[in-house]
């Protein structure tokens, strides 16, 4: 075998990186020179730090989005056949390096982290908005709406709460829309409870508006003290209305452009077919109303006076029920039950002194009249009340004429001793407690003497005379 040039001149291999610059190389002992392979230029943009921390404490990073770009050439490192110099073994020939294969794989992964950056400030955006429309956004109608609603307010709601009732009835599309309309609106924070006649899918603003207004409210029914069930004609001609007809107006509404109103004649029936203990009246009143002069007076004196909240629409059976169950709590309330009556009477009996009290005085007189009339009772004297006479005639004269207290009747109090058999009117809570606990005296007679309604008040006759005679001379009678 032929000796190998490159250990001709010696047997001890020599080093090639100590060969002398002038000696003749062997041209094929020079590795083959490494052609440079183009690489397309990248500009990669500068990505500031705070890129590569998240912008979400929720937010995740995403892997591989700004790894070391030079990575992938790791792969080159050891190469077969160079030893370490980098030179053939064995004179081996080279391997041709290819060029590395484009890879997008960089600008595929920038465009996804953009893409999902984007997405991210989307969904914050996205959620600012909701929050903001959840807590200052609010949903509403427009214009004066349409069709009819009936809303009630009751005692102690606030102005959310009402909106909260108008938007369940299809009022307003939102209660917000309702307070904010009625922010700066004085009239809204005093509107009363009752019944108001509302439209469908109003604005806020016109929703606060109308119930604000005087038109609104429908179904108030106010019973003032001295009234009774049947109307009452005035010396002028003027008609003052009575529980009657005063329960038949308040039940007037338009619903759906139907009229709710009771007639008077309905009321009544009902009053006289009914059960009074089912309609709510006290135990202690059942047998004694029977007495009245018809059986559709039987509720005389029952009737609390205050304002009653009547729904458009009730029936004359639930008008009356209601009437009648809060006016039983009201009268128990003054003080007025089976256990606590006045001096010696039945509490339907002192309810009767009530009625009699609020038709012959005025309030600051109440206590004396009350003494007045159980001493007259107690003295077996006629109570002599034109007020008694004047139930009967519808008139709330202040005097009789002869011949009115020459009728006879059982509410003659001029002809027959004792209490009439009724309550004649709507008994007041202070006449009422009056009848419960009459003022101390020996007062037997009494007068109108002043024209402001106050009395003047007598243990005798003569006295008694003498105090007509005041009233005479000041123009009262």
């Amino acid at each position: 075998m032929p000796p190998d040039p490159r250990f001709a001149e010696s047997s001890m291999p020599r080093d090639p990186r100590f060969a002398d610059a002038s000696m003749p190389r062997d041209p094929r002992s020079q590795p083959p020179r490494r052609q440079p392979v183009e690489q397309p230029t990248e500009v990669i943009p500068a990505v500031p730090a705070a890129a590569h921390e998240p912008e979400h404490p929720d937010e995740q990073p995403i892997d591989g989005l700004f790894e070391d770009e030079y990575d992938e050439y790791g792969e080159y490192e050891d190469y077969d056949g160079y030893d370490e110099d980098g030179y053939p073994e064995d004179g081996a020939e080279p391997p041709v390096e290819e060029p590395p294969a484009k890879k997008p794989r960089k600008k595929r992964k920038r465009a996804i982290g953009w893409i999902a950056a984007v997405l991210v400030l989307v969904l914050l955006s996205g959620g600012a908005w909701f929050g903001y429309q959840k807590i200052f956004g609010y949903a509403d109608f427009d214009g004066s709406g349409e069709g009819d609603a009936l809303v009630q307010v009751e005692q102690g709601d606030t102005t959310s709460a009402i909106g909260a009732k108008l938007t369940d009835a299809g009022v307003v599309a939102s209660s917000r829309a309702f307070v904010k309309a009625g922010a700066e609106n004085t009239a809204l924070s005093k509107i009363q409870q009752g019944y108001y006649l509302l439209r469908q899918h109003m604005s806020g603003e016109e929703a606060v508006d109308l119930i604000t207004s005087p038109t609104a409210r429908v179904g108030r029914l106010e019973i003032r003290p001295y009234t009774q069930f049947d109307d009452i004609t005035q010396p002028n001609g003027k008609v003052t209305p009575g529980v009657y007809s005063l329960m038949s107006k308040a039940s007037c509404a338009t619903l759906s452009g139907k009229s709710t109103c009771i007639p008077v004649d309905q009321l009544r029936k009902t009053v006289a077919d009914a059960d009074l203990k089912a309609l709510g009246a006290p135990e202690w009143a059942l047998a004694d109303a029977g007495k009245a002069l018809s059986k559709d007076k039987r509720l005389e004196g029952l009737i609390a006076p205050g304002v009653y909240d009547v729904k458009p629409g009730w029936s004359a059976t639930e008008l009356i029920t209601d009437l009648v169950k809060q006016s039983a709590d009201a009268i128990q309330a003054a003080g007025l039950t089976a256990q606590n009556t006045g001096p010696g009477k039945s509490p339907y009996e002192t309810l009767i002194i009530a009625s009699l009290i609020e038709r012959e005085a005025i309030k600051p007189d109440f206590g004396k009249i009350s003494r007045v009339i159980y001493n007259r009772l107690s003295q077996k004297i006629r109570l002599q009340l034109d007020s008694t006479v004047n139930y009967v005639l519808d008139r709330p004269t202040l005097l009789t004429k002869p011949e009115d207290r020459a009728k006879a009747g059982p509410y003659n109090t001029y002809a027959n001793y004792g209490l009439p058999p009724t309550p004649i009117a709507v008994p007041s809570m202070d006449a009422i407690k009056a009848a419960v606990s009459p003022t101390p005296g020996d007062w037997v007679y009494f007068v109108k003497c002043e024209k402001d309604g106050h009395s003047c008040f007598a243990p005798t006759f003569d006295q008694h005379i003498a105090n007509k005679q005041l009233a005479e001379q000041r123009g009262v009678i």
